[in-house]
């Protein structure tokens, strides 16, 4: 389906609500049906109708198939977080004595998830160093049930070979799993290589103005009823009207956004890759990149996200580059118009809590919508420090 289609038509049927170009948002929690044969209807599929708004509702139901258009897939969930998504995609596929792999770097809630509450239940997990398709394969247990993946991640944005690692989970019957958010289905559509779901942060690109939290799941029509009639359902984890509504509001300027950030990510980390002070610079998008060949082969693009280490002495070095940028805010997450920096000095010295196994110093940057060169000026004059 074109994509303009997808973000400007799909699922909007302004017949019925009074030729508004906008969507309404429909901020009630219960609907009323006119027959007794309406209600039994409804209820024998909510997924397909509107009942009450914990499952179904009409404004949700809209970015819903927006969003598995985008991802190429028969349905979609939204919940009210990437990690409630991620949770869910989990949960419906394991059980007591199952095991788990898991790519080494995942965002750090899903590996919450796999650490902290999952053994609880008898649920194991192996990480594995899953650039490589052999550290896979070896890690499969006779009750191995769920691949998780994540390519790239959002630090040092190893990928993952996604048709071998379709391929080699439904020799063994397991189910893949992916965490989409760096790419964004712009860039990257997982369910083309054979993968089962597809997960998204979508208050990352997908919203892409900093006001919603919200998570996205994709998959066959089969997998999102499996999900929807018992863990979407029953620990709840829904958006708003309110907020299906913003992130439809976001979707209408998608393309532009996460197409620029990621040309001004890729000008700026050439930028930096060739500056005297730097050490090097992450971006699959870069020639150096140890994995560019096969960016190149299952992505378009990616994220305005890399990370960089400067040649620092020490981490005061460090602290002093940072308190010199002016133009970039120091906050996490990131898919907004606004660029960030997370430091990984930052990460060091924290009260309570061991210091990061990640450098002192490597900074993870993201480009949002303004002029890079504007960002430069910033940077060059930082670097100057070091």
């Amino acid at each position: 389906m074109n994509l303009s289609e997808v973000l400007f038509q799909l699922g909007e049927d302004r017949s019925r609500y009074f030729n508004a170009v906008a969507p309404p948002i429909i901020q009630s929690s219960n609907f009323a049906f006119d027959s007794l044969d309406d209600f039994r209807s409804a209820f024998s599929n909510e997924l397909a109708s509107h009942v009450y708004t914990r499952g179904n509702n009409p404004t949700v139901e809209i970015l819903r198939k927006k969003l598995a258009a985008l991802e190429g897939t028969e349905d979609a969930l939204v919940f009210g977080s990437g990690s409630g998504a991620i949770a869910a995609a989990v949960l419906a596929n394991v059980g007591a004595g199952d095991h788990i792999v898991c790519l080494d770097a995942p965002y750090s809630w899903t590996k919450t998830l796999l650490t902290n509450f999952l053994p609880r239940f008898g649920v194991s997990h192996t990480f594995v160093d899953a650039r490589k398709i052999e550290n896979i394969e070896n890690a499969l247990q006779p009750n191995t049930r769920l691949l998780i993946l994540e390519s790239p991640n959002s630090m040092t944005f190893e990928l993952q070979d996604l048709s071998a690692c379709a391929a080699l989970a439904k020799k063994n019957g397991i189910v893949t799993c992916i965490d989409n958010s760096n790419c964004t289905p712009l860039f990257q559509q997982p369910a083309k290589f054979g993968i089962d779901i597809v997960l998204h942060t979508g208050t990352k690109y997908i919203n892409g103005h900093g006001d919603v939290v919200n998570g996205v799941l994709c998959g066959t029509k089969e997998m999102v009823k499996k999900i929807f009639g018992a863990e979407f359902m029953t620990l709840g984890g829904i958006i708003s009207p309110q907020d299906a509504f913003l992130i439809i509001r976001g979707l209408r300027t998608f393309e532009l956004r996460v197409q620029r950030s990621f040309e001004s990510a890729l000008k700026i980390a050439k930028f930096l890759e060739n500056h005297p002070k730097v050490e090097r610079v992450l971006f699959p998008f870069l020639p150096s990149f140890p994995q560019y060949d096969l960016a190149k082969n299952q992505m378009t693009g990616c994220a305005g996200l890399f990370s960089a280490y400067l040649k620092a002495e020490n981490i005061e070095a460090v602290e002093n580059f940072f308190h010199k940028l002016k133009r970039f805010l120091l906050a996490v997450s990131w898919g907004g118009h606004e660029s960030l920096v997370v430091p990984i000095a930052g990460f060091y010295k924290v009260p309570g809590k061991e210091d990061s196994t990640l450098p002192w110093n490597m900074l993870r940057f993201y480009i949002g919508l303004e002029e890079p060169e504007w960002l430069m000026e910033d940077l060059e004059r930082a670097l100057a420090v070091l």
